[in-house]
């Protein structure tokens, strides 16, 4: 897992800020990921991870800071738009359309399909032909490295939760991204799918692609993170390797409840 310190990083957030009814969810926090990197985000029930996290892809806008992502600033962009830009997410609650196959489910995650313009499928059927037979082969190796191609045809409906979520990262693979949000991906998860998506994570890392992780299982933290940011009450609180955060009083206290 790379991780250069020195490097400008993928995505920096500074002085995020958001209030909700007068309560403070996230108050002036920031957070770094470097490209290349698995980075952690932790903290207590209602600490502001997912609030964070909407908020740097923008399904909620901050009240106050600034997102910069790949060098330019996002936080004004549409959340579509930021997807376009390579940043994607998942959600904690595997969000899939159960009535359309597992394939189905993949190929509507690929953006700028020519077939989408009525033009293009009236005067240049021999390209959308073209494309869609290419986005299914690319959608069948998605699927093949996900470990669901045998389910190709079966509907998303009757996958497990953590099939679900292996297709909610696969989908997200569709979109060519450059840094994946990964919202609480081993929550409601069986043990050895556990492994099994850890170990996922691990290789597209090595093929160069970058994680930002909310996860309760420190377990899966500790070993894939190269980095973890810990909030409590919507602040930062401490961000170190995973040996650091593991001996760190703060942290342990806000916590871990010792």
């Amino acid at each position: 897992m790379a991780n250069n310190p020195s490097s400008m990083p993928l995505l920096a957030a500074s002085g995020l800020c958001k209030s909700f009814g007068g309560i403070q969810a996230v108050s002036n926090a920031e957070i770094k990921v470097q490209q290349g990197s698995i980075t952690g985000l932790i903290g207590p029930n209602g600490a502001g991870k997912t609030t964070l996290f909407n908020l740097l892809s923008n399904f909620i806008c901050p009240d106050k800071g600034k997102v910069i992502f790949d060098g330019e600033p996002i936080q004004q962009l549409k959340s579509h738009k930021i997807a376009q830009q390579g940043l994607v997410r998942t959600f904690q609650v595997a969000r899939a359309l159960s009535r359309l196959s597992v394939l189905e489910n993949m190929l509507l995650a690929a953006q700028k399909q020519t077939g989408e313009k009525f033009w293009a499928v009236q005067f240049q059927p021999h390209i959308v032909v073209k494309e869609e037979k290419e986005l299914r082969e690319k959608a069948m190796f998605i699927l093949e490295s996900v470990g669901l191609a045998h389910k190709a045809q079966d509907y998303a409906g009757s996958l497990s939760g953590g099939q679900r979520k292996l297709l909610e990262i696969g989908r997200a693979l569709m979109t060519d991204p450059k840094l994946i949000l990964l919202d609480e991906p081993a929550a409601g998860v069986n043990p050895t799918l556990i492994r099994e998506i850890c170990d996922r994570i691990v290789a597209w890392n090595k093929d160069g692609m970058t994680f930002l992780i909310i996860e309760h299982n420190m377990d899966v933290i500790m070993s894939l993170c190269d980095r973890v940011w810990v909030l409590a009450e919507g602040h930062n609180l401490a961000m170190g390797s995973p040996e650091e955060i593991q001996t760190n009083s703060q942290v342990l206290e806000a916590y871990l409840g010792t």
